[in-house]
């Protein structure tokens, strides 16, 4: 960019400036980042302007009062070099970089944490048999599923940092430098998805209510609607008990027929697999079709059978399970369940092998499974490999907290 050209961008950002243009902000500070004022030749009056107009352009919330203190800064290093140089202009300066520097310091102090963080952890020890894939591979795939979803261009995240000019404000829908209203722009939306332990498979799933294209590895069939399910076979164009050879009475189109299937495994790096698989196919085979063979129906949701077992402290800690956040995108919707404490409806066995170790001594335990069903208007869902389908997030246990009303502490 030549000097001459550089005069006539700036000349260009100020006529936004003074017309109150949402694109100003963003354009001029792409511009600042990029470039060296004095390189390109700009007056050092002309440096000083910018800099006030973009110190004045950024978004009134203290987390942006660091990019505006640096704008703040670098208008008093060039009005030394200007003829606007005044001791009253200076120290009008000084005093709101020192109101700016006070004003950071309050945010950050209230935004760090006051308290340390306790050293011992609340530890929730997971038993499974894919502890590869499900501990480390499924945590990687989510996190990176999230971020290529939700991450901001560098345009969007130069925009968050200027406000809107207010009842001036423009209509501009087609102008991109001022996109700025972005899901992945938003702490609490973001952290729902990145701060869960995330459920997955290692194989695409599909559930329909028609039998038409069903994933290669395997299907299953069951009737299933609220209250009542039943597990079928679908042979010579009837239906047949799962259990048996009875023939049932059930249209092909009835509304309440489940049809659930998987393909290959696709994950790579699935790992340890100590789940007992059928020696007949493949392993990339064997895998899905074992966890076809696991599941199971509860009235209209299917329940995928994970093999996750939990050990918890449920004096301290329960555990939030949720549908993924973004699954309603695949026509599916995910049952809720809060774990308090061990399961109350497993065999005997499982009570029986709880003690047997020094580490399970005053732990609870429980089961994470996923329980899907279509939404109402979806007759099929497709939920590709390595897509997060459920979410477990640790809650502090309903005894170790209590809700009070502010005016009874004053």
């Amino acid at each position: 960019m030549t000097s001459q050209e550089a005069r006539e961008h700036l000349n260009y950002l100020m006529s936004l400036c003074l017309r109150k243009e949402e694109a100003f902000g963003p354009l001029a500070f792409e511009f600042t980042r990029d470039n060296d004022l004095d390189k390109l030749g700009l007056l050092p009056e002309e440096q000083f302007n910018l800099w006030m107009a973009l110190a004045d352009a950024f978004a009134d919330e203290p987390k942006r009062f660091k990019l505006k203190l640096e704008a703040l800064q670098k208008a008093v290093e060039v009005l030394h070099r200007s003829k606007y140089a005044d001791q009253a202009l200076l120290r009008d300066l000084r005093r709101e970089i020192q109101k700016t520097e006070a004003e950071l310091t309050i945010y950050n102090e209230a935004y760090r944490p006051q308290k340390p963080v306790p050293a011992d952890k609340h530890q929730i020890i997971v038993e499974t048999d894919l502890p590869n894939y499900f501990l480390t591979t499924a945590q990687k795939r989510a996190a990176a599923y999230y971020q290529r979803k939700f991450k901001l261009s560098t345009e969007a995240h130069t925009a968050q940092q200027f406000k809107n000019p207010g009842t001036e404000r423009k209509f501009q829908p087609d102008n991109l430098v001022v996109h700025k209203e972005f899901p992945g722009a938003c702490a609490p939306f973001m952290n729902a998805r990145m701060n869960a332990f995330h459920l997955m498979l290692p194989f695409d799933l599909k559930i329909s209510r028609k039998p038409d294209d069903p994933l290669a590895a395997g299907v299953r069939v069951w009737y299933a609607k609220m209250g009542y399910s039943y597990p079928l076979r679908y042979e010579m164009g009837k239906f047949c008990s799962y259990f048996g050879d009875e023939v049932l009475d059930i249209a092909l189109d009835d509304p309440n027929l489940l049809f659930v299937s998987a393909s290959e495994v696709k994950e790579s790096e699935l790992g340890t697999v100590e789940r007992t698989l059928p020696q007949d196919v493949p392993p990339e085979v064997g895998l899905p079709r074992a966890f076809l063979e696991g599941s199971n129906t509860l009235g209209p949701y299917v329940q995928i059978v994970c093999n996750i077992k939990v050990w918890f402290d449920a004096s301290g800690v329960s555990l939030l399970l949720l549908g993924a956040p973004d699954l309603p995108e695949y026509g599916l919707m995910g049952a809720s369940g809060l774990v308090v404490r061990t399961y109350g409806t497993e065999k005997v066995a499982a009570y029986a092998e709880a003690a047997k170790k020094p580490w399970q001594d005053g732990l609870s335990f429980n089961y994470i499974n996923m329980h899907l069903a279509l939404l109402p208007d979806s007759d099929t869902a497709f939920v590709p490999a390595n897509t997060p389908i459920f979410s477990v997030y640790p809650v502090l246990s309903r005894q170790t907290y209590t809700f009070k009303d502010v005016r009874s502490l004053r």
